[in-house]
């Protein structure tokens, strides 16, 4: 799970050990995998920006562990500025997490997809004259890595990507992948597919952007659970990496950190150029969603089929889901406080130094209102 370059990062950056990874599993949330626990050197900086205000004692939260290498970042520069704060992010998956939220257990959840109608409601009870909203606070691309002995820019498209994962594709010097390659030397070589074994996010966020985009090849509903023909399966983004390093003509999808020194694909989205995975153009790709949560709830519709100049746009959100009244008077303090360096500029700027997409100005600009309007 672990890859040299992704722990020198994480030393310098000060992250904490952590699994969680953009891809989420059982509830939505996935490992993004474990960097090591290093030093201050990424945080002090940072620390000196961090506004406490009234923080104080014990915060509890938990839910979507793709977003964890980032908490964990952000726990240990608050905590260093702030003196007898301690923040508690479980990061056990999205599911678990709504549902601690909903029973009143933690002062905020971690959630790869917005709340669902049934899920505002139960808030109602615990956000006393308010409910839970959803603040998007941390974006990702999902990467598609490939093993293909002298191929090191492999441009697909989605209906190719999807015909390649449903096992309608079988072999690398396909004409539909040679049409889209014409330099290369693309070998007579069986494709290798490799989906994910448990129920994952990572996998409804993958074959979303499939359904969205070319519909008529990708003909499944959709979900956390792998539902195409064929391909092979391994756990975790970990184990899906490690089998596209280690077999002659793999493929497989995963979170950006895991795809590190790996090859990864370019998708022909319909701009001028390809785009790869990264975090500059996951952030391109949120910045053409648009907010569909009512009130202050800042729910997003992620565009799939963006065409943006640079936008790449197999990506996912997670949100930060708190009562906008009705919170607690023993943890509302902190829990403001702590959101609020999430979304300030320093703490977005912690995203991009884990892989990270930060969230686009303008949605960002909505999130920091509505924490301050917190209650």
């Amino acid at each position: 799970m672990k890859l040299q370059r992704m722990n020198r990062r994480a030393l310098t950056l000060g992250a904490l050990a952590v699994s969680g990874a953009l891809a989420l599993t059982a509830c939505g949330s996935d490992d993004t995998g474990n960097k090591s626990d290093g030093g201050s050197a990424g945080t002090s900086a940072a620390a000196g920006a961090i506004k406490c205000d009234d923080a104080k004692g014990q915060l509890l939260a938990d839910g979507s562990s793709a977003q964890k290498n980032a908490i964990d970042a952000w726990v240990k520069a608050f905590t260093q500025a702030c003196n007898g704060v301690q923040i508690n992010y479980k990061g056990s998956g999205s599911g678990a997490g709504v549902t601690a939220f909903t029973q009143g257990q933690v002062a905020f959840a971690g959630s790869d997809s917005a709340l669902k109608p049934e899920e505002i409601t139960a808030s109602k009870q615990v956000c006393k004259g308010g409910q839970g909203i959803d603040l998007p606070m941390v974006g990702g691309p999902i990467a598609v890595s490939y093993n293909i002995p002298g191929v090191d820019n492999l441009v697909l498209d989605a209906p190719t990507l999807a015909k390649i994962f449903d096992s309608k594709i079988t072999n690398w010097n396909d004409k539909a992948i040679k049409a889209l390659n014409p330099d290369a030397k693309l070998p007579d070589l069986k494709i290798q597919a490799f989906h994910r074994a448990e129920d994952s996010g990572t996998t409804d966020n993958f074959t979303k952007y499939l359904i969205a985009t070319t519909p008529e090849n990708w003909k499944y509903e959709g979900g956390k659970a792998w539902q195409a023909k064929g391909g092979q399966a391994a756990s975790g983004s970990a184990g899906i990496a490690q089998q596209v390093k280690q077999n002659s003509g793999a493929i497989g999808y995963m979170e950006l950190s895991y795809a590190k020194e790996m090859s990864t694909v370019a998708l022909d989205t319909g701009a001028a150029a390809p785009v790869k995975a990264s975090t500059d153009s996951a952030t391109k790709a949120i910045a053409d969603a648009k907010v569909v949560g009512t009130g202050k709830d800042l729910a997003l519709e992620l565009n799939y089929k963006t065409k943006a100049e640079g936008a790449y746009p197999i990506t996912l959100v997670t949100y930060e889901i708190a009562c906008d009244k009705g919170n607690k008077a023993d943890t509302l303090p902190t829990t403001k406080a702590f959101l609020r360096y999430l979304a300030s500029e320093d703490g977005q700027k912690v995203l991009v130094d884990n892989d990270y997409a930060p969230i686009p100005a303008e949605i960002i600009a909505k999130v920091r209102t509505t924490i301050e309007e917190l209650s």
